[in-house]
């Protein structure tokens, strides 16, 4: 088994001007980008295929003859920034899952970085990169396997080196041989069928009131100024912030539940499509679009989409089996008679089953039909006692 992971490390900054050069590598690269994208439009426009990496590449010569800066930046980012465009545009007309097209990297919006495929060296805190030099980073952690490629990236006011590695290791079996269903909600983030839950953090929601102050002062200033400047800095250590402590929050929460569970299984939501807004058009307004809008809120700042791609990974790396369900109505089936009906939930926390008289908190119940609709999967042991999927059920998503 083949074992990708990435550690990620603070630079340590000995000046506020000594990573300069860093700026002018990542804006380097998104003009590459943006210059590539227009040449692409315009085929597209004319009727004509997208050009290829290779022939992108080979324009990249001619573009370094007529754009000198674009010397000063490493080859290599600027080749890897057209391999990135280069798969964007074969994901956006992938006929199974197309996905969207890539669009122009602006300055202030865009988040700057660049990667190193190669010629990197790494000992001990220190990192060697291409056209920079030595650098020092703050090393919290051991890193483990074969180093593949180095992104240098900026968060907030500081620049951040990522390290993705590689390491082939036996094939991991689950020391746990429990398995559990679990439910998404918004009053509650997590309910597991054996009635464990978790509450959300709602990062987001708790720091609103500052953000707005802050947000406020930001657009009584004349744009670009110093005191601009400096507003939208606070702004964006807000934002980071956040992220930070949601992010860590999800991994407390997902490695808990993985450590915990073998067999996993969860709603296959499709939150992209579910967070989509309710406004409408002109012509033909959205129904509630405040509670619509309120609701995409909280989806997105308990980060559902995020926790799903945690615990399938993590789960993966223990040995253990990550099974997603038709989520269905999942909040209206009894799990102990299996009677659908939207009587059946008669407010936001009780369920009534109609039918049998069953009585449960609704997320508790909804984790219940979740386990229940992938129960019907045979479950073998391991020699350690651990669950361990049969083939048959490794390959099929049970709805």
């Amino acid at each position: 088994m083949i074992l990708r992971k990435a550690f990620k490390f603070r630079l340590r900054e000995k000046h506020p001007c000594e990573y300069g050069v860093f700026h002018r590598f990542a804006g380097c690269c998104r003009f590459v980008w943006n210059k590539a994208l227009a040449l692409q439009i315009e085929q597209l426009n004319k009727g004509k295929r997208c050009l290829s990496y290779p022939e992108m590449a080979e324009m990249l010569v001619q573009w370094k003859k007529k754009h000198p800066f674009l010397k000063e930046a490493p080859s290599q980012a600027l080749q890897q920034r057209l391999m990135d465009l280069d798969r964007a545009i074969k994901d956006a007309f992938d006929p199974k899952s197309p996905k969207e097209f890539p669009q122009f990297k602006k300055k202030y919006k865009s988040l700057p970085s660049f990667r190193y495929p190669q010629g990197f060296d790494i000992s001990g805190s220190r990192i060697f990169l291409p056209k920079f030099g030595w650098a020092r980073f703050f090393k919290s952690r051991k890193i483990t396997g074969t180093a593949k490629n180095v992104t240098v990236s900026l968060s907030g006011k500081h620049w951040y080196v990522s390290i993705q590695t590689e390491q082939t290791v036996e094939e991991p079996v689950h020391g746990s041989s429990l398995s559990v269903g679990i439910d998404f909600g918004v009053k509650r983030l997590l309910t597991l069928s054996d009635g464990t839950y978790y509450m959300p953090l709602n990062a987001y929601k708790n720091a609103m009131g500052k953000l707005a102050i802050a947000q406020r002062k930001l657009s009584r200033m004349v744009k670009r100024s110093s005191n601009w400047i400096k507003q939208k800095r606070t702004i964006e250590k807000l934002h980071i912030r956040i992220a930070d402590a949601r992010r860590n929050y999800l991994h407390v929460i997902s490695s808990e539940v993985s450590k915990n569970h073998a067999v996993i299984v969860l709603e296959d939501l499709q939150v992209k499509n579910m967070t989509a807004s309710a406004q409408g058009t002109e012509d033909k307004r959205g129904k509630n679009v405040r509670q619509k809008a309120g609701l995409n809120r909280a989806i997105l700042d308990q980060g559902w989409g995020e926790l799903k791609r945690q615990i399938e990974y993590k789960q993966k790396w223990r040995g253990g089996l990550t099974i997603f369900v038709d989520p269905a109505y999942t909040s209206q089936e009894c799990s102990a008679c299996g009677h659908v009906s939207p009587e059946n939930r008669p407010s936001q926390e009780l369920f009534y089953c109609e039918k049998c008289g069953y009585t449960a908190n609704a997320d508790e119940n909804a984790a219940k039909v979740v386990k229940s609709r992938a129960g019907h999967a045979r479950v073998v042991c391991g020699s350690n006692g651990a669950a361990m999927p049969s083939e048959a059920e490794t390959n099929r998503v049970i709805a």
